[in-house]
């Protein structure tokens, strides 16, 4: 009969792989995972072995995760250098400024809603409006998108116009459904809560995880739940369906994040290394992260 260390282990490994396999990851994605995660807010340069290590515990292989690195090297999010025999990455400059938008989106209080319009005065207006679509806008015309994000940061030619609701907030749900698919943003919410409902229950049910497994776990939920949050065009509550399940899925997250982080971190602290030394436990980014998950809840 297996021990009781045994047992936690295995139900870990299970529903890890039953996540992964439902949710595949990638290794260059994943590895821009844990930089967000882990690294930038500690600095930004990290050893290649810790990301070749992390990503093993996710079934990425070593091959996968050099070809990735050699990836992000020549697209200019990464920049290497080499201390002695061990080679160390860190972001590019281009890179922390997307991350740090990406930190609050995930770690930040809500957004305001920010409507605007984009008209586009490029030449090639259909892959910047595809580019606008990714980013939770919808197409109106050819050229021109409405959206409610924070105003976007544009590289295609484009006039944009801030805009305001003075009237008619009530039919703001009728327009969101006509111009946004909801239903697909909906489901992959409900995708996640289903899929991380099961981390939730096992740690409630008395499951305690190893350091590296803990970290393992919170890479996962923050490398799956910043794909849903990506897509979303966040709109404000008064545009959303009664029965959303964005918020829930808000909560779980949060949730899961403070209950890993203090055996996520101290995995850290004990492997991750630069040139200079190990990386911190904690940094005040990282703090400040916790502070603001556990004021959300």
């Amino acid at each position: 009969m297996p021990g009781e260390k045994d047992r936690p282990e295995s139900a870990f490994g299970a529903l890890i792989k039953a996540i992964i396999e439902e949710s595949p990851l990638k290794a260059a994605g994943f590895i821009v995972t844990i930089y967000g995660d882990v690294v930038e807010p500690r600095g930004g340069v990290v050893w290649t072995g810790n990301l070749i290590d992390t990503c093993a515990d996710v079934g990425i292989s070593e091959t996968l995760v050099r070809t990735a690195v050699s990836r992000l090297v020549a697209a200019g999010q990464v920049s290497g250098e080499r201390e002695g025999r061990r080679s160390f990455y860190r972001l590019a400059a281009p890179a922390r400024t997307e991350f740090a938008a990406a930190a609050r989106m995930l770690f930040g209080p809500p957004e305001v809603a920010d409507w605007h319009f984009v008209q586009l005065t490029g030449s090639a207006p259909d892959e910047a409006m595809q580019a606008l679509e990714r980013a939770g806008h919808a197409r109106l015309g050819p050229r021109l998108a409405v959206g409610a994000r924070p105003m976007p940061s544009l590289k295609q030619p484009a006039v944009l116009f801030r805009a305001e609701v003075v009237s008619g907030e009530g039919d703001l749900g009728a327009f969101a459904a006509d111009h946004w698919n909801l239903a697909q943003h909906a489901d992959a919410y409900r995708g996640f809560i289903r899929r991380f409902g099961r981390l939730a229950d096992l740690l409630g049910g008395g499951v305690r995880l190893a350091a590296a497994e803990s970290l393992a776990a919170r890479l996962v939920l923050v490398h799956q739940f910043r794909l849903v949050v990506l897509r979303d065009p966040r709109l404000p509550q008064a545009a959303l369906p009664a029965d959303w399940p964005g918020d829930e899925a808000r909560r779980l997250f949060n949730d899961l994040y403070l209950r890993l982080s203090p055996e996520a971190d101290l995995h850290v602290a004990r492997h991750f290394v630069t040139a200079d030394g190990a990386l911190p436990e904690a940094s005040e980014a990282t703090l400040r992260r916790l502070s603001l998950l556990r004021d959300a809840i």
